[in-house]
């Protein structure tokens, strides 16, 4: 289990871009769903909260394929 320890003015949001490179595919939501109460704080979070960061398998878009360099 993973764990970050917030710092004033932190938001859920940047925290799980910050880990799993995405906000898309619910990646925040789930980061919520494993911290009950995390939301309670409103968007920007206090210091000192030590959130859980659950293993989230991500899928990353990319840009396209390019076949020549």
């Amino acid at each position: 289990m993973t764990t970050y320890l917030t710092r004033d003015g932190d938001m859920a949001d940047d925290i799980a871009f910050k880990q799993y490179g995405t906000t898309d595919g619910g990646v925040v939501e789930k980061l919520l769903a494993a911290n009950p109460g995390l939301a309670d704080y409103g968007p920007r979070l206090p210091g000192g909260i030590t959130i859980t960061l659950p293993v989230i398998d991500v899928v990353k878009k990319t840009d396209g394929v390019t076949l020549w360099s």
